[in-house]
């Protein structure tokens, strides 16, 4: 095993120390856990196995758990690693992104058609939210969980849907950038905008154009259709950067190594163009930092990640439940 062990300032919970002989006997360890980094396995991936455990061993409706985290956090490789450790504890595990569920090609030419940062996907409202919505229902209910695939290198990496897949499933863990954003309504960001950028205010991370402040009640207006999908979640952890303007940087670095590996498709200009769409569509100061606050949550905070340039665990709080307790590492 590569895993390591948990940081020693990580309390040595019941549940930790069950998943530490899990571990131990995992031999040898899947590559996707032999890539990640340990201060993310034990301050992200098993507390999230933990209260999938918790949530199941209560005999509640299937649990689905969301992932919030800005792009080129690792949320793709933090998945592989719980579909595979899933198994472990005796979960079928289901792992999707929000990104699997844009709209087909035409509607989000429709959908997206004039935005401010040239993308055809990503801003709130490119995705089929009734056909998700449709897909976890007829889950909870008995059914398998049957949900398209998307896959970004089409239409010259506009991407488009390539088919179907289709599991059972005891859990899901639903991953994006947006999970949890709650719609503010035209006055409220009118407000909050001016208290961000008015004289003394501290500003936004990543400043707007005026076209692109010009959009953002239409990006607000399109979040209130994402709510019905917030309320199906029993749950929600945030993945955090030490600063707002790392995502870019991590993005660029994926991009290079998948050019590298002879699979990037993106320019740098491109994934500029997306990157930007993800964190300006909805500022972060107006749409993430509230989910931080517990009053503030649309839904159950579980846990926070902060995580520094390397993408390394820095800080992680889970919620104190019956058999975890808050954890922090440094």
């Amino acid at each position: 095993m590569t895993a390591g062990s948990p940081p020693e300032a990580t309390p040595q919970t019941a549940g930790l120390e069950r998943w530490q002989q899990r571990l131990a006997g995992l031999e040898p360890a899947p590559a996707a856990l032999r890539r990640l980094e340990p201060s993310l396995l034990w301050g992200v991936a098993i507390p999230l196995l933990e209260q999938f455990e918790q949530h199941l061993a209560g005999g509640r409706r299937a649990p689905l758990l969301a992932l919030n985290a800005p792009v080129g956090a690792g949320k793709t490789s933090l998945g592989a690693v719980l579909a595979a450790l899933a198994p472990l504890a005796g979960i079928r595990l289901a792992v999707a992104s929000i990104d699997d569920l844009y709209l087909p090609w035409p509607e989000r030419q429709r959908a997206m058609a004039g935005n401010p940062f040239g993308v055809w996907r990503v801003p709130p409202g490119s995705h089929d939210l009734p056909l998700l919505l449709e897909a976890l229902q007829r889950w909870r209910d008995g059914a398998p969980l049957r949900l398209p695939r998307f896959d970004k290198i089409l239409r010259g990496g506009h991407g488009d849907r390539c088919g179907w897949r289709e599991q059972g499933a005891d859990a899901l863990l639903l991953e994006g950038w947006l999970l949890g954003c709650r719609a503010l309504g035209r006055q409220r960001l009118e407000q909050q905008l001016g208290l961000l950028e008015g004289v003394g205010g501290p500003g936004l991370a990543l400043p707007l154009d005026q076209e692109e402040r010009a959009w953002l009640p239409l990006w607000d207006r399109n979040l209130e259709d994402y709510q019905p999908l917030w309320e199906a979640f029993d749950g929600l952890w945030l993945l955090r950067p030490a600063s707002w303007r790392l995502p870019l940087r991590w993005r660029l670095q994926a991009e290079a190594r998948q050019r590298r590996a002879g699979g990037g498709w993106l320019a740098a200009n491109e994934v500029r163009c997306l990157v930007r769409a993800s964190l300006c569509s909805l500022p972060p100061e107006l749409y993430q930092k509230p989910l931080e606050f517990w009053e503030n949550a649309p839904l159950p905070l579980l846990g926070l990640a902060q995580l520094d340039g390397r993408r390394r665990c820095r800080l992680s709080w889970t919620q104190p439940s019956e058999s975890s307790a808050s954890s922090a590492t440094g």
